[in-house]
């Protein structure tokens, strides 16, 4: 669904590697942002923790401001004004008035403006064999909606990291008129290796959209290991743009046309069909 303003775009994925110090996270990835806009992006999206990977409740909860005091959203809403960028804030630690902290996305319009929200709604709490376990619902509130906004090419589908094993959430996004998807993410070095790639494409084919999946990448605090390869999906299924496993960016021309083709094709969307669950 084109609203009106051209068909296609340049959009671009950032590729960081965070550490601790929000400062020096928060330059990095602004200074990624403008080098692709300089490049000609319209559409920046952050990675998942963009602004910091601490590990730990009490280093997250330490380092987490409130929405409205959050230097990192300052930040980045400077940055897309100084820019004219439609900027996607990868994800903020976010801190709630009960003491928990939200994993939340903001959606930046070229005003600086915030058009969107969302809240992670899947927690990462797995035990991944010798010794890699993970319990985010120790420290961040889940959210509990679904969310779609409006560009100027389309409609985009807001998801975190985890969120991409939860095929339905995606189904829904699609029928809810998303052309494009996004996951920024801090998928480890482990599931990465085994899934990303595959999950991605999967999500892509499943609901006809282009996926955005900007990812962390190297080593972090506590042992931390993520992935990298920021991918850039077509609704065919085809990865016109990979990351590897550096910092930087990638980014690709997006004819939102594919969107409507690859449904024509495969129209599964419009073929649900009720069952009886198994009992």
């Amino acid at each position: 669904m084109t609203l009106g303003g051209a068909a296609r775009f340049k959009a671009a994925c950032l590729q960081v590697n965070a550490g601790t110090d929000m400062a020096d996270n928060i330059q990095a990835a602004a200074a990624l942002a403008c080098d692709a806009r300089a490049a000609g992006a319209e559409l920046v999206l952050m990675p998942e923790n963009v602004s910091m990977m601490e590990w730990g409740r009490k280093a997250i909860i330490g380092k987490a401001r409130p929405e409205e005091e959050h230097p990192a959203l300052a930040a980045f809403r400077d940055l897309a004004r100084e820019t004219g960028l439609w900027l996607h804030c990868g994800s903020l630690a976010v801190l709630l008035d009960n003491g928990q902290v939200a994993n939340r996305t903001l959606m930046l319009d070229p005003r600086g403006d915030i058009v969107a929200r969302y809240d992670k709604i899947h927690m990462f709490d797995v035990d991944l064999g010798g010794g890699e376990s993970y319990r985010e619902s120790a420290t961040f509130q889940p959210g509990d909606r679904a969310v779609t906004v409006d560009l100027p090419w389309g409609r985009l589908g807001l998801s975190i990291c985890y969120d991409l094993r939860f095929p339905h959430l995606f189904r829904a996004l699609a029928k809810a008129g998303a052309d494009f998807l996004t996951m920024p993410a801090a998928f480890t070095r482990t599931t990465g290796k085994a899934h990303w790639h595959v999950l991605l494409r999967a999500r892509a084919i499943e609901t006809g959209c282009f996926v955005f999946a900007p990812a962390q990448c190297g080593d972090h605090a506590g042992g931390r290991q993520t992935y990298g390869h920021s991918l850039i999906v077509s609704p065919w299924g085809a990865v016109l743009a990979d990351g590897g496993d550096q910092p930087g960016y990638v980014m690709a021309e997006i004819d939102v046309a594919e969107v409507d083709a690859a449904r024509r094709k495969v129209p599964s969307l419009v073929h649900d069909r009720p069952y009886a669950e198994v009992e």
